[in-house]
């Protein structure tokens, strides 16, 4: 019987979206016939190391955030020599560095928003483009730090003031309209799902709060940017160099009617696999259990790439 450890918790602001995670990749995994070794990760990379002895044969990496998804525990994992799921060092950290990702999409010839990196002290000083603009942390995910300022708002100087972040963030248009997001495994890209949310946008709490969101698979819209949607997820994926299943999100201005505007904003690599995760629900679109999308991320595990 294959061993795979599972390391969820981390550091990071996801800590809670990762407990969650984890807790369903264990008894999903654990139904699907393998021997499981929680490992719940804090501070102490020393106790991490030592709950991975003896080896087992693969990590499930059930971790968000800061540390679990930014290349570092991948690191470690390449130099231990076992294989883990989701994307490596490279992919990882690209993925999480939000400036860094969109050149490469910029590169790829990928639609993305308009917007760049802002010294927090020039931000508070004024705003840096027009409104309405979307303020948002560069190594953050789960839209933890996100806000959007509008005309006629007053909250820009206190955003700035009370910015935990670094002393940079990443600005850019707001793109009106609808959320999309396609999830991809291996090199197959999977549905678009369309996510109405009663929130000013789709933020942390509507991501991971019973009834927060209403998701519509397949997606109701123009078949033409449904079929563009998955062939940019994908392209994305290839562009960062992801492995196993990675999740892009969109925003899809369809105000003035359609087909609209489609505009890729981030890649992530370790999707969430919590009760409202997209991923699971787009692998269930397609026939898959959760303990076999689970299973599947176990067989592609690999290190040092």
């Amino acid at each position: 019987m294959k061993r795979v450890a599972v390391l969820y918790g981390g550091m990071s602001a996801e800590r809670e979206v990762s407990l969650s995670s984890g807790g369903q990749v264990i008894l999903a995994l654990r139904a699907a016939g393998y021997a499981v070794v929680p490992v719940l990760v804090g501070d102490n990379l020393r106790a991490v190391i030592a709950a991975l002895e003896p080896r087992p044969d693969a990590v499930f990496n059930a971790l968000h955030g800061r540390f679990g998804e930014d290349g570092a525990i991948q690191g470690v994992l390449d130099w231990l020599g076992i294989p883990y799921t989701h994307s490596g060092v490279r992919a990882s950290a690209l993925a999480m560095d939000k400036a860094a990702a969109k050149a490469v999409f910029v590169a790829a010839g990928l639609p993305v928003a308009a917007g760049g990196m802002v010294d927090i002290a020039a931000l508070e000083a004024g705003d840096p483009m027009a409104l309405p603009y979307v303020i948002k942390p560069v190594n953050e995910g789960s839209s933890v730090g996100v806000e959007i300022m509008r005309e006629g708002g007053n909250r820009r100087a206190v955003v700035a003031a009370g910015w935990r972040y670094g002393g940079a963030a990443m600005v850019e248009e707001y793109i009106p309209g609808r959320e999309l997001t396609v999830a991809v495994m291996g090199d197959r890209a999977l549905a678009v799902t369309e996510i109405a949310s009663n929130a000013a946008f789709y933020d942390y709490e509507a991501k991971y709060a019973d009834g927060g969101s209403r998701h519509v698979i397949p997606a109701a819209i123009d078949a033409g940017v449904y079929a563009r949607a998955l062939e940019v997820a994908l392209a994305a994926h290839r562009a960062l160099g992801c492995r196993g299943a990675s999740r892009a999100d969109f925003r899809y201005d369809d105000t003035k009617g359609e087909p609209g505007r489609l505009v890729l904003l981030e890649i992530n690599t370790q999707p969430g696999l919590t009760p409202t995760s997209l991923l699971p629900e787009q692998a269930a679109h397609h026939g898959m259990s959760f303990p076999q999308l689970c299973a599947w991320m176990v067989e592609n595990a690999a290190c040092r790439m």
